[in-house]
């Protein structure tokens, strides 16, 4: 599949040297698929020697970029330093321990290559077979319950990593602490359109999570109590003389 688009790839990521590179070649193949492309490794914080590979890694690949964090902003917010210094105005993203196969990233950013594209603001991996721990399967199917429920964003799986979202629009939404868990309501808090693709997912070579089940739990509570609150508050309306003959909020010109 041939994708005629401008893509940047952003791999937020933090102490994963035994999958990176793997991660980083296949990346490179898929991207292949694209008419432009860099990837962008945001390194949050780690200290096992990924810098060093990295590095090496560059010398290789002149379109693999690296950014560092001098210490741990947790997945958003390396998620959002490699969307800021990106240089494409489509975005793919996969987390960094080699679970979301990079085969996929053309699937994610086809719908922004069809005619009717001009709405869709985010594209959403959803897993298939997750090839996790019964217990975190559990408590991913809970939340995910919780969540939908309370937000009807009408997305199975927002824990997914593999998502594809126009530069700009992400930009505009509020930035907060754990919000790419959140990223299809607040997308239609803006009025865009969100698709969804199924999509595969590997078990964990390498490394191992940062994340417990509890420690998840227990932010997520605090961060569905505020993201309900924003689509609340959202502006439902302008004034008529801002909107004749301008954009609607969140699109493209």
């Amino acid at each position: 599949m041939t994708v005629s688009l401008e893509v940047s790839i952003v791999v937020p990521c933090r102490n994963e040297a035994s999958n990176i590179i793997a991660l980083v070649d296949g990346i490179v193949r898929s991207a292949a698929a694209f008419a432009a492309w860099e990837v962008i490794v945001v390194d949050d914080g780690s200290d096992d020697g990924m810098a060093d590979l990295l590095a090496a890694a560059m010398t290789r690949e002149p379109r693999l970029r690296v950014l560092r964090h001098d210490r741990s902003g947790g997945q958003s917010a390396a998620v959002h330093s490699g969307v800021r210094a990106a240089r494409h105005g489509l975005i793919c993203t996969l987390d960094g321990d080699g679970q979301n196969p990079p085969e996929e990233i053309p699937r994610l950013v086809a719908p922004f290559a069809a005619p009717d594209a001009a709405g869709i603001g985010l594209v959403a991996g959803q897993r298939l077979a997750r090839q996790d721990s019964l217990a975190r399967r559990l408590a991913s199917r809970f939340a995910n319950g919780l969540r939908a429920r309370v937000l009807k964003d009408a997305t199975r799986d927002t824990g997914c990593g593999l998502k594809a979202f126009r530069r700009d629009a992400f930009l505009a939404l509020p930035y907060f602490d754990h919000m790419h868990r959140y990223l299809p309501a607040l997308f239609a808090r803006d009025s865009w359109e969100i698709a969804h693709v199924d999509v595969s997912h590997r078990p964990r070579e390498g490394g191992r999570s940062h994340y417990s089940n509890l420690q998840r739990g227990l932010v997520g509570i605090f961060d569905l109590m505020g993201v309900a609150w924003l689509l609340r508050r959202r502006k439902k309306s302008r004034p008529e003389e801002i909107l004749r003959g301008a954009p609607r909020q969140g699109k493209a010109p």
